[in-house]
Parts: structure tokens; sequence; C-alpha cells
């Protein structure tokens, strides 16, 4: 039998390997050009864990890029148990994720997201997703993206449709009533099956690297204006909006003792408001 302990130090080691090759595919892209600075952080009381952040700005690709890993425990404050599946009671959690935000150099490349995560309340469970936010539109772009994330969930026999439309709800601005991007996938609670969850995530994270590459050598070496530079400052707003107001991973970090300048990683370098 599987005890929790062992299910959270394999995917503990398996977010470890997925940051480091995020990181390598990254920088080969930067062609040797640009490496990843790394800092590493713990929580005030050590044996409740910590992260490492690697960071990388000013690159040919990208503007920035951080690729963040933690593993962390504790317990949430009472006000916030409510809102974690399976918190209510105690408050005691375990959770470990990777999560990469990419900001690029060249506005006809999209900005893109990812994360996946395993979290241990009195439940168990996997989530995460991938998005992407450009700033012009490019048809055959989207459906590179959507059809390679369609086919990752087919081949683990998890729901594509409804993966796709919780990504266009979740990352939606009411305010503005507009989507920040042109969505992904995105899951939450998966309980069941701990085996084949795991591997999907597995899957996920190795199908966002080759769709990173896929997606940012088609456009590499595609040539902007500084008109074009306008438009992707002014759909960064909506970018930092999202982050700031809705985003669940920054909440969960804020209300877990995480690390002030990882959970912020995810903002831009710069960005417009008109």
């Amino acid at each position: 039998m599987i005890t929790s302990d062992f299910r959270k130090k394999m995917v503990d080691n398996w977010f470890s390997y997925l940051q480091m090759q995020i990181c390598k595919s990254f920088e080969s892209l930067e062609n040797k050009k640009s490496k990843f600075l790394r800092r590493d952080w713990r929580k005030e009381n050590i044996r409740q864990g910590g992260g490492t952040s690697y960071l990388l700005t000013g690159g040919n690709i990208f503007d920035k890029v951080g690729v963040n890993k933690s593993t962390v425990s504790g317990i949430f404050p009472k006000k916030f148990r409510s809102n974690i599946f399976g918190a209510k009671n105690k408050g005691n959690y375990w959770a470990s994720g990777v999560s990469v935000v990419a900001h690029m150099k060249n506005p006809k490349i999209p900005a893109i997201h990812f994360n996946t995560r395993f979290i241990v309340t009195s439940k168990e469970w996997f989530g995460g997703g991938v998005d992407a936010t450009p700033s012009h539109e490019d048809k055959i772009e989207k459906k590179i993206i959507h059809s390679s994330l369609k086919k990752i969930c087919l081949q683990n026999k998890k729901n594509y449709d409804k993966y796709k439309k919780w990504c266009d709800e979740y990352f939606y601005l009411p305010h503005r009533k507009e989507a920040r991007g042109i969505g992904g996938i995105f899951f939450d609670y998966e309980t069941k099956n701990w085996i084949k969850n795991f591997k999907f995530v597995r899957e996920l994270g190795l199908g966002f690297i080759d769709i990173s590459n896929k997606i940012i050598q088609r456009k590499k070496k595609l040539k902007y204006t500084q008109k074009d530079k306008e438009k992707q400052l002014f759909k960064r707003g909506r970018y930092v909006e999202f982050n700031l107001l809705y985003d669940r991973g920054t909440k969960f970090g804020l209300n877990s003792g995480g690390n002030i300048d990882s959970i912020l990683m995810s903002l831009p370098p710069a960005a417009k408001w008109r």
C-alpha cells in the first residue's frame, strides 16, 4: 500500500525534477546568452518548508520568466480554512507545486502560464493548468495549444471539454467583462486514483515544455513595432489585475506563509493602463 508520506515524497521529487527541466528548456531557447538566477527561501518555522525560485530577466526571448517550486506545510488561518478543500476543521495542510509565468520580449509571442500542485489537508488532491495570454490574435497558435492539451487529456482519460470550460470561466475578468487570454485547461480537486492523476500531472508538465517550445520557436524571429509592444503592455495590465484580484495561487501563497517575492513573481516587468 502506498502511504501518504510516500506519495508526498514522490510528488515533491517530481516537481523538483520538472522545475529543472523547464529551466533547461528555457535557457536553451535563450541560446545560452541568459541564465536563470536561483533564490532559495524558507518559512519562518524552517520545519514547515520553503521553496526555490528561478528568475530570468532581460533575455532575447523572455522579458521575464519565473519558475517556482515550493513544498510547505502548516495550519491555515481560521478565516481562510473554509476556502480550502478539506481544511475547514483543523486547518492542517501540506502542499507542493511548480508554477511558471513567462512574459515574452517579442509581443507577437503570448505570455504563458503553467502550474501543477498536490495538496493534502483532510483530503488529497491534484490541481493545475496551462493557459496563454496573447496580445495579438493568431488562430494557428491557438489551435496548436488547444490540440496539444486535448491530446494529453485524452491520453489520460481526462475530460478536456470540462477542463477547457473551467479555464475559460476561471481566467475571466468580471470587472472588465473579458477573458484574460485564449484559455487552455484548468483543473482542481482531482482526488480519485492517485496513480493515474500523478501520471497525468507528469505528462502535462512535459507537455507544457513541448507546447512552449513550439509556440516560441514559431515566432521568435518575427519583427515587431513599438505599437505592437504598446499593445502587449496594455494586455499585461489585465494580467496584473487578474493575478492581484482573483488568482487562487496568489491567495493560497499569502495565506500559507509563502515568500512574497515568489508569490508576486508572476507580475510582468512592465505594464500599462489607459
